[in-house]
């Protein structure tokens, strides 16, 4: 089972209809990251909930890479390299979010880059 497959029986109904990968990976995203810009708001009284949304966001990003490190995966292999560092930067920045030494901000604008893309391989099908 690869990300792509952990992703959607974690994050989808039984009952959903059938979706593309991409718009699948968009959801958790968004999910995710909605979830951290919520925390961030409520500041110091967040920071519980912004530990668990950063959580499954190191979740998140440990599946994707672990998937683009399959040699069988078709993305072009730069992009399969940018994915990595991101998730490698993303699980380094969480750790000084978590320590107080960092804003979550940077997080919440990968996401939404990563959602941005997702979002224009959508429409271009």
């Amino acid at each position: 089972m690869n990300a792509l497959d952990l992703a959607r029986t974690a994050y989808s109904s039984a009952a959903a209809p059938i979706r593309t990968h991409q718009s699948t990976e968009f959801d958790v995203f968004a999910q995710i990251t909605g979830r951290i810009k919520s925390a961030m708001a409520r500041g110091k009284l967040g920071f519980a909930d912004l530990a668990a949304a950063l959580d499954d966001n190191r979740k998140l990003w440990v599946l994707l890479a672990s998937d683009v490190a399959d040699p069988g995966n078709a993305l072009p292999r730069q992009l399969r390299a940018q994915i990595v560092y991101l998730a490698e930067f993303s699980m380094l920045h969480t750790t000084k979010v978590l320590d107080g030494k960092a804003s979550a901000e940077v997080l919440v604008d990968i996401n939404t880059s990563i959602m941005r893309g997702l979002r224009q391989q959508e429409s271009a099908r």
